[in-house]
């Protein structure tokens, strides 16, 4: 069934688990994160993100990610994520994506908060949720562990309460030690700041630049606030992979189409286990 966060997200900060977003770029990845989804009973999100428009063209993916959505037997929330241009997120809405997340987190806090209430107004209007970034979640370009990490982008948690106050968005992307894309070296994730931006934002909270992290990190996040934690990464290299182990001279792609999937399937399945959405449906 097509949700929205709002549908979803408040529970699963009530109780203490969180769904996750998996990205996705073509149909055996759509597969493989549903079919986990319905084999662990689990909300999930599926969606794409501007960046990734080059890969697989927006209208074309709502062609087969809204009829899959539909259908499911899990809540399942369609997500345009990391929408850079309210020309592309008006689109995602108009295709029928039922949530969006609009990232003007390299913005002032003014220009962020103005330009993230205009669109929350305009997609509750439509019945669309809406997704914004305070702080800023970066690619990650260090090749070693930091001393002394720069936390000059982090969310900081007074202006997080403030930003929820002033924009009534449905989930806030926090900055507290994670970054976009494969890690080069452990991340160093400030806890005591998510617990307190928890205890001052009534929406809930998401951890973007979730590949790669440990089980433990997952798990400490979530118990200290993450309602919802991207996932793309992991996937995509699953996916990559089992194509790479089961090709051989002479075989098709329609040869390597089932492996692909059954690789999303399982690493879905692995990251609904950690989050504890297994079973909330």
């Amino acid at each position: 069934m097509l949700v929205s966060l709002r549908d979803i997200l408040p529970k699963a900060a009530k109780e203490r688990y969180a769904v996750g977003l998996f990205n996705t770029v073509n149909l055996e990845m759509a597969k493989g994160v549903l079919a986990a989804a319905e084999e662990m009973r689990s909300p999930v999100i599926i969606g794409t993100a501007e960046v990734l428009l080059p890969y697989t063209d927006l209208e074309e993916l709502a062609y087969f990610l809204i009829p899959m959505a539909r259908k499911a037997s899990v809540p399942v929330v369609l997500h345009y994520d990391h929408g850079l241009t309210l020309e592309r997120i008006r689109q995602a809405i108009d295709l029928g994506f039922s949530s969006v997340m609009y990232d003007c987190s390299t913005l002032n806090f003014d220009g962020n908060c103005k330009a993230v209430a205009a669109l929350v107004k305009e997609a509750h209007s439509r019945g669309v949720s809406v997704e914004a970034e305070l702080g800023h979640v970066g690619a990650n370009e260090t090749g070693a562990e930091a001393a002394d990490p720069d936390t000059s982008a982090y969310t900081e948690p007074e202006e997080a309460r403030r930003f929820w106050e002033l924009t009534g968005v449905d989930a806030l992307a926090v900055a507290i030690g994670t970054a976009h894309g494969a890690y080069k070296a452990k991340p160093r994730l400030d806890f005591e700041r998510l617990s307190e931006i928890a205890r001052l934002v009534g929406a809930p909270l998401v951890l973007h630049g979730g590949s790669g992290l440990s089980d433990e990190d997952f798990r400490r996040t979530i118990e200290r606030g993450i309602a919802k934690v991207n996932i793309f990464t992991d996937i995509n290299c699953a996916a990559a992979d089992a194509a790479h182990a089961n090709w051989a001279a002479g075989k098709g792609l329609t040869d390597l189409m089932p492996a692909v999937c059954e690789a999303v399937r399982k690493a879905a399945v692995q990251k609904m286990t950690v989050f504890g959405s297994a079973g909330k449906a």
